[in-house]
């Protein structure tokens, strides 16, 4: 079950910033790592009610998650508005800014009244990571590729995308995020990647699946057909006598992994040019 940062705070849904505030403030003093160093669960769960706080203590971020838009992490709660993505160029909206971790130090005040009165003064601290949501082509994916991106404060990059990258995998940029407010490093670019599918092709690991229509001459007589393949058409020889089921290798074809790129198997199905052909109908009551 998806968390809630309502649930994880403890709250009601029409609790107020105070409410939440206090609530959080609560959480904190349980669970921060400070004192419970080494508590791995304690650590998760002060991570998880920070995530809770960041979302209802940002007014906009708390009715976008009322409204279903974003999820506990404040991520987009799906890529239906992600754009074009990689496939159309980054300049054309092909990926969407989503914010990242909290800015500020919400604990100053706690840790003030857990440390005799002493109010603790951070160091410099990381800035936040910028999450982006990207949508890149099958082939891209199979491929890899080197696409410009157009980032949040304008500046242009060249990414390369890695061959065989998934769904969900995410691509760091590093410093690429929020500059720092306490005069730390800048924080990271995060792309998440979308492979849109192919109606083509099926990934099977390093390898790649499609089947292909084949003319009842070529497969009794042998011959040629053109496959298409993720880097281009290519000639595929087909030997005589093959049948619909038959599966066919091209070697490194597949996936293209720098030290043992995957192949492509395609799949031989036999059809009619014209089903209406006299003379094949003839020879099929003959026999």
């Amino acid at each position: 079950m998806a968390r809630d940062p309502y649930q994880t705070l403890g709250v009601s849904k029409s609790a107020t910033t105070d409410e939440i505030r206090k609530a959080y403030r609560k959480k904190a003093k349980e669970l921060h790592p400070d004192l419970h160093p080494n508590d791995e669960e304690k650590a998760n769960a002060f991570k998880e009610a920070s995530a809770a706080f960041e979302i209802l203590s940002d007014e906009e971020k708390r009715a976008q998650f009322d409204r279903g838009e974003i999820d506990a992490d404040g991520n987009p709660t799906g890529f239906a508005n992600a754009g074009g993505g990689f496939g159309g160029g980054f300049g054309g909206g092909g990926f969407r800014q989503q914010g990242g971790s909290f800015q500020g130090d919400p604990f100053e005040d706690i840790l003030s009244g857990m440390f005799g009165g002493q109010r603790r003064r951070p160091g410099p601290r990381k800035g936040a990571d910028i999450r982006y949501r990207v949508d890149i082509s099958f082939e891209d994916s199979v491929q890899g590729a080197k696409r410009q991106m157009t980032m949040a404060d304008n500046k242009s990059l060249n990414v390369s995308i890695p061959p065989g990258v998934t769904t969900g995998q995410v691509l760091r940029l590093k410093s690429q995020g929020q500059p720092s407010q306490t005069g730390g490093p800048p924080g990271d670019a995060l792309l998440e990647l979308h492979v849109r599918p192919s109606k083509t092709w099926t990934r099977d690991g390093a390898d790649l699946r499609m089947s292909v229509p084949l003319p009842l001459k070529t497969a009794l007589l042998g011959g040629t057909v053109e496959v298409a393949t993720p880097g281009g058409p290519v000639t595929l020889k087909v030997p005589e006598g093959s049948n619909t089921g038959s599966v066919l290798r091209l070697r490194n074809k597949g996936v293209q992994f720098k030290d043992k790129p995957g192949h492509l198997y395609v799949r031989l199905e036999i059809t009619l040019e014209d089903p209406k052909d006299e003379d094949l109908i003839e020879w099929a009551k003959s026999h």
